[in-house]
């Protein structure tokens, strides 16, 4: 015989008291309490009360019985939130999980491109697997030769895979000069990297002229301060009269939405950059103004270039602002929100997904070049660069 918790106690009084006012047939029914008081409930409030029991009572019935069964007493904190982790888990979007407040803290770093870590952008893929999506310039990543399309297996030591994403974001992160150890497969080949952790102090946008007077402005992410750099970088560019400029977004995993949708209003003309919409249909648009940059450009992509960036690059090829060179860029058109809940716990949703002005799905299809052009490791020139500059001298 095992001891009954007070709160099932009063929910089976409840049942029992339910089962035999079935009895009666009215329309009202008489629902007895511990107290032994009562009190009268609708038709309504019964069905609801049947919809509530089929949809909860057997989780419930598990519960007890872990409770009973297993072999030493478990944490009841951590079983309910098992079940919180596990009813985000059945949506079957990688992308939205309950977070314990440790986990909320973890992901919500500033976004002033300041963290530390080794420097890397990941998301799941469609297998459930890690994706790396592109390593961050100059970072530990980078340095030991992790490259967009590897799949991270284990982080020091420790298996995780696309529904355990977060955590692995979490066990990667560390203080700067400590060791972390990843498992990584590239095609067929498990490969083990040892890395030391740094500073990621990100500095999202750079510049040069190249010979032949054509800029080259790179974007490694959409940070708080991405489009006043651009912006500045833009400027220069003008100013120097070159002949054109080379938008490089390759490996650009994204960022803030509302710095690219800046960064696209310098590039184009007044219209919609992009527009997001919910379950319910409903649409928000996110709208260029008048005053481009009077400079051609062409912009360089890849499998690396997600989120954010694609959101820049799908207005740009749709208002035939520009060229695109390069490959189908990563496919990511969804949105997620965070929110923090009254125990420090949190709650990531995919709400809404968006698309490009035309109204073309960005999600798992990605974005394709005008000018399609793989870079190969053994090219000893960056081929995709050198046909940006030659578009742009034509």
């Amino acid at each position: 015989m095992f001891m009954m918790k007070k709160r099932n106690f009063l929910f089976i009084i409840v049942i029992a008291a339910l089962v035999g006012a079935l009895a009666t047939g009215g329309a009202v029914y008489f629902v007895g309490y511990a107290s032994g008081g009562y009190m009268a409930i609708t038709n309504d409030e019964y069905d609801n009360y049947k919809m509530m029991k089929e949809k909860y009572g057997r989780l419930a019935e598990l519960e007890q019985y872990i409770q009973e069964k297993y072999y030493i007493p478990v944490d009841e904190n951590e079983l309910m939130k098992g079940m919180y982790k596990g009813l985000f888990w059945g949506i079957g979007d990688p992308y939205s999980a309950y977070l314990s407040e440790e986990e909320y803290n973890e992901i919500m770093i500033s976004t002033t491109g300041e963290y530390q870590g080794i420097g890397v952008t990941i998301a799941p893929d469609t297998s459930g697997l890690i994706n790396v999506v592109s390593p961050i310039d100059g970072s530990p990543a980078e340095a030991v030769g992790i490259r967009t399309g590897d799949k991270i297996i284990s982080v020091g030591g420790t298996v995780y895979d696309g529904s355990t994403i977060d955590q692995a974001v979490a066990a990667m992160r560390g203080k700067p000069g400590t060791k972390v150890d990843l498992v990584i497969l590239r095609g067929n080949k498990e490969l083990a990297f040892s890395l030391t952790r740094a500073n990621i102090v990100m500095k999202s946008v750079r510049s040069e002229v190249l010979d032949g007077n054509i800029g080259y402005i790179r974007i490694s992410s959409f940070e708080e301060k991405t489009a006043e750099d651009f912006k500045q970088q833009l400027r220069d560019m003008e100013l120097k009269q070159v002949k054109g400029v080379v938008i490089d977004l390759r490996d650009n995993g994204g960022g803030l939405v509302e710095s690219s949708i800046e960064v696209a209003d310098l590039l184009l003309d007044e219209g919609v950059v992009t527009y997001t919409e919910d379950r319910k249909g409903n649409k928000d648009y996110y709208n260029s103004e008048s005053g481009k940059t009077t400079l051609s450009y062409v912009v360089l992509i890849n499998g690396g270039t997600a989120s954010a960036s694609e959101i820049i690059t799908a207005a740009i090829k749709d208002h035939k602002g520009g060229k695109i060179v390069g490959t189908n860029s990563y496919g990511k058109g969804i949105i997620q929100s965070i929110e923090k809940l009254s125990n420090g716990d949190a709650v990531k949703l995919t709400i809404m997904q968006y698309f490009s002005p035309n109204g073309n799905v960005i999600h798992k299809i990605g974005i394709a070049p005008d000018v399609e052009l793989e870079a190969l490791a053994e090219d000893e020139t960056d081929k995709q660069l050198d046909k940006a500059v030659e578009l742009l001298l034509q």
